[in-house]
């Protein structure tokens, strides 16, 4: 196994940096598919997300040799895609992403009846509405959009409704990132997290302006120990190990899905289009939807599995009652998957220039 790394700086990236690239309709028709390849597979995924310890599993089952480099942002590795010359054989794009990739071609559908396992995913991340079918990616793991709290100076809460309280004035952090903001911006307002409204997203601009006015700042790095320490006491946040581990070891520290719905985020596997090792790439992807590999996600990644027969080979059994790792369907009901916003992007980009100017 050959390791290429970058640190993953956030777990779901801002789209804006990539619009220019986006195609917005679905095309992508055909396949390139086929057989092909040999004892070699090159995959460029987020650092951290695949475990090593599931490379050298794979590798030492199957003789295949795998390369694995990383990214820390969506925009990284579609611009890498984009240049004609990646050479990867597997990508693992965010939720969103997978849209844009559909729409400019860069990965192809995947032959279902070379996959095995796809019953093993849990039903929320069986034909998702950003990829209807799972006819370009494979879900392998997933986390959460919500906020976390101290309770030490917050008594409980449930509501995006607590990062907009002037009483908690200073001591409120949301995420340095637009399309997260404009989360809580939009169904605070009472919108969709999804909402391609003009009009819900300039009301979800005004609220967003005037909550500047409460907040310490904007923060996508180490607010999980400022609410730790109580430096914080409210901060929007994203699920995943830095949160879960504070969640862990704090109890005065807590991790909630807003009832407003939150969203919830997914990374998967997708076959580029012009791959050249695309068998190893499907029996990479049948590994992963075995459940005790898939177990391996959480257990050596920190992260949430999409598998739902993984729970009962995850060792780390406190992780599945952990809302920072794995939410409960009750919290995540009305949660939105967030999707690419398309054309209405430039009124995020507008508003979100207002804001940060307010």
């Amino acid at each position: 196994m050959r390791t290429r790394r970058v640190s993953r700086t956030v777990l779901a990236a801002s789209v804006a940096t990539v619009t220019a690239l986006v195609v917005t309709s679905c095309g992508g028709s055909g396949s390139d598919s086929g057989s092909g390849g040999g004892k070699k597979l090159n995959i460029y995924a987020w650092a951290g997300e695949i475990p090593e310890s599931v490379v050298k599993k794979f590798e030492a089952e199957t003789g295949i040799e795998v390369t694995l480099d990383t990214f820390d942002s969506n925009e990284t590795m579609t611009a890498k895609l984009s240049s004609g010359s990646a050479g990867y054989d597997l990508v693992e794009p965010s939720q969103y992403t997978v849209q844009q990739l559909i729409g400019q071609k860069l990965i192809q559908p995947l032959d279902h009846a070379r996959i095995k396992g796809m019953d093993n995913l849990a039903e929320k991340f069986r034909d998702p509405s950003y990829d209807k079918g799972n006819k370009y990616s494979v879900p392998w793991i997933w986390g959460t959009t919500g906020f976390a709290y101290n309770d030490k100076c917050v008594d409980s809460a449930t509501s995006w409704k607590t990062l907009f309280d002037k009483k908690y004035q200073g001591k409120v952090y949301m995420l340095d990132n637009m399309l997260a903001a404009y989360i809580a911006g939009l169904q605070v307002t009472g919108a969709r997290a999804t909402s391609t409204d003009e009009g819900e997203i300039k009301a979800a601009t005004e609220a967003l302006e005037d909550q500047k006015d409460i907040l310490a700042g904007y923060n996508s790095t180490n607010y999980p120990q400022l609410l730790s320490t109580g430096q914080a006491c409210a901060a929007q946040a994203w699920s995943g190990t830095a949160m879960a581990k504070v969640v862990a070891a704090n109890e005065n520290v807590h991790y909630v899905i807003p009832e407003e719905g939150g969203s919830i985020w997914t990374d998967g596997l997708s076959i580029p289009k012009g791959a050249k090792n695309t068998d190893a790439a499907y029996e990479f992807i049948n590994f992963t939807l075995r459940p005790e590999i898939a177990a391996m996600a959480t257990d050596d990644g920190g992260s949430a599995s999409t598998n739902a027969k993984a729970r009962e080979f995850i060792k780390d059994k406190k992780a599945l009652d952990n809302p920072a790792v794995y939410a409960s369907d009750e919290a995540i009901k009305n949660a939105d998957f967030l999707l690419d916003p398309g054309t209405a992007m430039k009124h995020f980009q507008q508003g979100w220039t207002k804001v940060k100017a307010s």
